[in-house]
């Protein structure tokens, strides 16, 4: 099966643009890109090179072809480096469209991670039947867990990350969101920013805490009705995408499986993840060759 990957990057990276107090020295250039462009864009990779080229890249060598980046209306940084074509760009064997994630009227950003897969989705009605793998922009995530997203042994899929293999801070990582699962490991809920009791009882007989990153594999049938009546958070005011899989997971049990999986996931989410993640490039991508 050639893979659909959806790739989510309508964000205003609003806590990237704040300013900070840098644990190191960062180069201008990167904390221009930061401040100026969308988070996948920044330039933290060998000779420069976007840190989507890594997604894009162990996405390739998983087996998709068939990429959709859902972009912002306020910055085209993606589309002047990948293609400006709304369509097929050819990028290194695959093939890269964009949707836009359009701001509604009377709102100042977008809303939310599930509205971008919404419409992201009717761009591409031609999917419907058909499963596809759904990302953050500002995660890296191996071919492992890309590969997972393929396996045609559900309908539905997400990978559930041991939160003891993640290399982040204490303080950051409590903050994730955790899963429940059944004793099948078809998912039950997905709990964000959880209490330390609450995550206590996520844990399993096994003693792992499974958190989720975002990156789901989906049938576009089933989570597309989800997705046009998912509420907004009451506090954020965003419609989130994990919320939309857990409805679908609620409305029809087992429908979601949840492969567990022990490695880390480097993230862009704050100007003092620049240099962690340059370095983690460094280290794990020494010949990157797209």
């Amino acid at each position: 099966m050639e893979g659909k990957l959806i790739i989510l990057a309508g964000g205003i990276s609003s806590r990237m643009k704040k300013p900070a107090e840098l644990k190191d020295n960062v180069e201008n250039r990167l904390i221009e890109d930061a401040n100026l462009k969308t988070k996948s864009m920044i330039g933290v990779g060998q000779d420069y090179r976007p840190f989507l080229d890594y997604l894009l890249y162990n996405a390739r060598e998983s087996g998709y072809k068939e990429i959709l980046i859902v972009i912002g209306e306020k910055d085209d940084s993606i589309k002047k480096y990948y293609g400006e074509k709304n369509t097929d760009n050819k990028f290194y064997g695959l093939s890269i469209s964009y949707a836009v994630q359009k701001i509604p009227f009377g709102k100042e950003k977008p809303i939310g991670t599930a509205d971008a897969l919404f419409q992201g989705l009717q761009s591409k009605s031609d999917w419907s039947g058909k499963r596809f793998t759904v990302c953050n922009s500002d995660n890296l995530y191996s071919k492992i867990a890309l590969k997972l997203m393929l396996k045609e042994d559900y309908k539905n899929a997400m990978i559930d990350y041991d939160r003891d293999s993640l290399e982040f801070e204490l303080d950051r990582i409590s903050k994730f969101a955790v899963t429940f699962k059944d004793k099948d490991n078809f998912l039950v809920d997905i709990l964000e920013k959880p209490t330390e009791e609450e995550i206590e009882k996520a844990r399993s007989k096994d003693g792992i805490i499974g958190v989720s990153m975002n990156i789901f594999s989906l049938q576009y049938d089933m989570i597309f009705p989800f997705l046009e009546k998912v509420p907004f958070h009451p506090v954020r005011q965003e419609k989130e995408l994990p919320t939309a899989v857990k409805m679908l997971a609620n409305e029809m049990p087992q429908s979601v499986f949840a492969y567990s999986l022990g490695e880390h996931v480097p993230d862009l989410t704050v100007k003092n993840d620049i240099l962690i993640v340059k370095k983690y490039l460094e280290n794990h991508f020494s010949n990157f060759k797209l």
